[in-house]
């Protein structure tokens, strides 16, 4: 190996080489460690032993020489790490702010007790939550779309409540998804080519679309080969596990309902929105879920509703209603769409289709109805445990006129910052930092090769800005969930759909609405210096192993400072990490910390190599 001169004027090259080569063998040995629902673990036994004398793997990274200033302060071999320990097996499936046994003390007026209610600091667990026995990583994408291995969510609930209705099979050691539904029986491609005859889904107007009430998301399970991403939530149930089931498939979905906070989406955000059965009740409330649906879908959008009360002429005795109750029940949401300058498109069957109008002012100033009311806060997309209101959220002027289609809006500029309301964010700097992240992800996958390789489906930004990471390593085969923190700096959310991308807000003092194991690969840029004096590392690094998978990775960019004193807690739980410079050199103070979580489950303590 080459000579290493002083800090004032090193020769880098070759350790850098010697740094990259030897953590791409880290994560092929890794990579070749995955389990897989195909049960390949014991048939690359021998491959893994053969590479792994092939390769020279890293040695511990020591920054002393770099940074001996700010490194020497910090004595890592002083104490410990703090050891922490599996939780108990019934809490495999733990859901923090959804917890039913919780839940159960909230009313159940406007479903309240669905919504999010976070245990207090002192409940909070301090612990593991493992994987149950016999959990591998799911299929690959597409094949993940239709199977999903019985013991990663052993739950047959649906398989006889929706045995009729196509939602999902139980065959052998999987479940099997046909693609069907309540209100898609036929299964959801046609049901999708009913959609696309009135709305222009194939050119890439409609990029985003929030799926209310999700079930298991075959929708958005089959519009991503339309090029669709679709956001879908559904409430935390205790037998059903649809939202699990949703995420196992590998298909953007959330924990969450429409009650009494606002949805966790900025204003003017989905292209679509859809409701097939959700049991929501429109016209309730004098229409405050319609107008929040309002709220996040942008002028132009498509509102879908199909089942009850769409077409109740026909079917009020097959739905086992009274006809007067069905009939009242749409009459409010047509009154409603009016207030709210939708236009009807269609009504075929039992889905009916409404546009909301680009020009919502010059359609509410015709109207007469002086009972509308706006919305008098200055800030659309403040919702973070904000009241849903009755009142509709105005849309400024210039807003998606110059949205385009997708894919072309990945890279171009914006409306939001294109009209400067961004504050700090010119046309220049977002380019600039489109280009920044092209860099480092081009970096991460000389690191890590299974990046694009299909392996990793389900992604989460931690820390969003304008949505670059999800921009650059865009591929068929991934997704990004996009969080926007409730603390940032910059409320960027709205540019990042804007992109084409899908995201929510967050606060990560909080556990994140999924379930356990969710995530295959996480990305957290300058997150822990971002909520440094703000809530403990522990219990963010405690979430980020609850939400991501056994063999799953972790990349996380910061100061390195703050990486040393996040890799000396993760050293007490049950990571591989190495500490890697920053792709400019060992001159830079931001470093980057990668991981893999191990495989291990209930009463297991150690990596299992099969």
């Amino acid at each position: 190996m080459a000579k290493i001169s002083s800090a004032d004027g090193r020769t880098r090259s070759t350790l850098q080489i010697f740094i990259v080569v030897g953590l791409c063998c880290f994560f092929y040995i890794l990579g070749a460690w995955q389990r897989s629902g195909f049960g390949k673990g014991d048939s690359i036994a021998l491959q893994i032993t053969k590479s792994s004398e092939e390769c020279n793997v890293v040695p511990n990274l020591s920054f002393d020489t770099h940074h001996g200033g700010e490194v020497s302060k910090i004595d890592e071999a002083g104490s410990k790490p703090k050891v922490f320990k599996p939780c108990h097996a019934r809490y495999t499936d733990y859901t923090p702010c959804q917890d039913q046994r919780r839940a159960m003390a909230f009313p159940r007026e406007n479903m309240n007790y669905r919504e999010r209610h976070c245990p207090q600091e002192e409940k909070k667990l301090h612990c593991l939550i493992p994987a149950p026995k016999g959990y591998v990583t799911p299929f690959p994408w597409p094949k993940s779309r239709d199977y999903v291995p019985y013991a990663n969510a052993p739950y047959k609930s649906l398989t006889v409540e929706k045995a009729i209705q196509n939602w999902v099979q139980y065959e052998g050691n999987v479940f099997r998804f046909p693609g069907g539904g309540t209100q898609f029986p036929q299964g959801a491609e046609k049901y999708i080519d009913q959609l696309a005859s009135v709305i222009p889904i194939a050119n890439g107007t409609v990029r985003t679309l929030l799926d209310t009430g999700c079930g298991v998301a075959s929708l958005g399970a089959y519009l991503w080969s339309r090029n669709v991403i679709a956001m879908s939530f559904a409430p935390r149930d205790s037998h059903e596990a649809q939202v699990q089931f949703a995420l196992e498939r590998g298909v953007p979905a959330v924990i969450g309902v429409l009650g009494t906070i606002k949805v966790p989406y900025p204003s003017r955000a989905f292209d679509m929105a859809h409701c097939s059965r959700c049991l929501v009740p429109w016209g309730a409330n004098d229409g405050m879920y319609m107008m929040e649906v309002d709220r996040v879908l942008r002028p132009g959008g498509y509102w879908v509703l199909s089942g009850p009360p769409i077409n109740w002429e026909v079917n009020y005795k097959a739905w086992q209603r009274p006809k007067e109750e069905l009939e009242e029940e749409q009459r409010k949401i047509e009154e409603i769409a009016k207030q709210l300058c939708w236009e009807k498109r269609s009504q075929k069957a039992e889905i009916a289709i409404w546009q909301k109008t680009v020009d919502s002012e010059a359609c509410r100033s015709r109207q007469d109805d002086s009972s509308i009311k706006f919305c008098e806060s200055s800030d659309a997309d403040d919702v973070w445990y904000k009241k849903m209101e009755d009142c509709i959220t105005p849309s400024p002027k210039a807003s998606v006129r110059d949205l385009k289609p997708f894919p072309s809006r990945l890279y171009a500029i914006p409306p939001r910052i294109a009209s400067g309301s961004v504050p700090g964010v010119s046309s220049e700097t977002y380019q600039d930092d489109n280009k920044k992240w092209k860099k480092h992800v081009a970096a991460y996958k000389k690191i890590n090769r299974l990046l694009d390789s299909g392996r990793y489906r389900n992604i989460m930004d931690m820390n969003a800005g304008l949505g670059s990471f999800a921009a650059a390593i865009q591929s068929p085969k991934l997704w990004v969930m996009n969080v926007m923190p409730t603390i940032a700096e910059k409320n960027t959310l709205g540019v990042i759909y804007e992109r084409g991308l899908i995201g929510i807000y967050h606060d990560w003092c909080e556990a994140f609405s999924t379930y356990p194991r969710t995530y295959d690969l996480i990305h957290a840029n300058s997150l822990f210096s971002l909520y440094k004096d703000k809530c403990d590392a522990e219990d963010i690094l405690l979430e980020m192993d609850r939400i991501l998978r056994p063999e799953g990775a972790v990349i996380i960019r910061d100061e390195v400072d703050v990486l040393i004193k996040v890799k000396k807690l993760v050293g007490g739980m049950r990571w591989d990490t190495k500490l890697v410079d920053h792709e400019d050199g060992p001159l830079v103070p931001e470093k980057i910390l990668i991981a893999v979580k191990q495989y291990w489950v209930v009463d297991g303590n150690t990596t299992s190599t099969r």
